[in-house]
């Protein structure tokens, strides 16, 4: 029993505001942004953004579509999509356990957490690249990944090849 006044355990969020119960949470309507009136750029910049320096990753962003539409010769806002397209992995693998054993078991994924992960794959994979500013980085990865090259599609690939290899177990499904 906690002592009265104290503060909750770190691994639980504040009491009251836990996950509902009953109900479905309701998803919050996210603004487009202010240059391509776009929800798609919001949620990859809102998932950018580190320390809440909205300002610096929308200018970092925007300066790297601007590369982009440079080096691609082409409407930077397309270029962008196509490589979200390339990324967004069409299923994956989860774990279940059946009788003591956990299989890997292939599922698909839904539309909203595919996006999700190619933003995130995006990011992640731009940030380890080698160039010298996050603008460039962010740049050639979104290039690459248009291009179906790149770290984001060689991950999506990974996750492909392990749902074909496990598929065998797929009617653990859930």
């Amino acid at each position: 029993m906690p002592r009265e006044g104290a503060a909750p355990p770190p691994d639980r969020p504040a009491y009251g505001r836990s996950m509902p119960r009953k109900g479905e949470v309701k998803r919050r309507d996210i603004l487009p942004d202010p240059k391509f009136h776009d929800r798609m750029v919001t949620k990859f910049i809102n998932s950018m953004t580190h320390d809440g320096k909205k300002s610096l990753t929308e200018r970092i962003f925007y300066d790297a579509l601007d590369l982009v539409g440079e080096r691609a010769k082409e409407e930077a806002l397309g270029v962008f999509k196509r490589a979200l397209e390339q990324v967004k992995p069409m299923v994956e693998v989860r774990s279940r356990r059946v009788g003591g054993a956990t299989y890997q078991v292939p599922v698909e994924v839904r539309t909203v957490r595919r996006q999700a992960l190619g933003i995130r794959w995006i990011i992640s994979a731009a940030r380890e690249r080698n160039e010298k500013t996050m603008t460039e980085r962010l740049s050639s990865e979104l290039l690459d990944a248009s291009n179906s090259r790149g770290n984001a599609v060689k991950k999506r690939e990974d996750v492909h090849r392990m749902a074909e290899a496990n598929r065998a177990f797929s009617h653990y499904r859930w």
